[in-house]
């Protein structure tokens, strides 16, 4: 009995001391991957903490890479990263703005004297606006001129000026005022849309040769 037990307990000793060598297995199944201050490449169980900030890679049992941690960026990289981050966004929205744009230019025109009669109809309403403009601003000069002769003819006369005459000169010379800008406005809308109109058309051009390279090289070589 005696030796049988010696036997259980040398048997139970035997497991623990196993089951503690695959546990250590296991919790150092990883090793890491960093460069050390003189730059040197170091893989060990373990990273100094020193050393964390510089990032580091995770490999497991076989050597392969499992988890990369990048290096800790300072004020400025972050900065930089930052700024590059948010062209790499505007970048990204301007190519989908200009690939709606292109798509929509495809399905509304057939051509580019579609556009060109487009931009002629759009030109003609803004023209018209204009010279609608033009035209009542020349009988406000008119008004404006009749009242002031008006006021010269009563001081040549002697006579007292009539403050109607005062107060309508004064009230027409602002509506030319605005008049004016609403024509500045006008013709800086009518250049506008010329504009838009001549980069649609140029645009236009440069998608209908796209298509016709495309469809040139899908063509089977004799």
């Amino acid at each position: 009995m005696a030796y049988r037990a010696a036997k259980f307990i040398t048997t139970a000793s035997s497991v623990v001391v196993i089951a503690l060598v695959l546990v250590t297995a296991v919790e150092a199944a990883n090793l890491y991957r960093y460069r050390d201050a003189s730059g040197v490449v170091v893989v060990d169980w373990q990273i100094p903490p020193e050393h964390v900030a510089g990032g580091y890679e995770v490999l497991n049992e076989a050597g392969l890479v499992v988890e990369v941690v990048p290096k800790a960026l300072s004020a400025e990289e972050a900065g930089v990263a930052e700024s590059a981050a948010a062209a790499r966004a505007r970048a990204q929205r301007e190519a989908e703005r200009q690939q709606q744009h292109d798509e929509s230019l495809l399905r509304r025109y057939s051509s580019t004297e579609d556009i060109e009669a487009a931009r002629e109809r759009s030109l003609s309403d803004l023209k018209i606006r204009v010279s609608m403009l033009k035209s009542n601003q020349r009988s406000l000069r008119q008004r404006v001129e009749n009242a002031q002769a008006r006021v010269a003819e009563a001081e040549r006369s002697g006579l007292a000026i009539r403050p109607s005459d005062v107060a309508t000169i004064d009230s027409l010379k602002q509506e030319m005022a605005v008049t004016d800008r609403a024509i500045a406005e006008r013709q800086a809308q009518i250049e506008a849309v010329s504009r838009a109109y001549q980069a649609d058309i140029d645009r236009f051009g440069e998608l209908q040769g796209l298509v016709e390279l495309r469809r040139s090289l899908e063509r089977p070589q004799p």
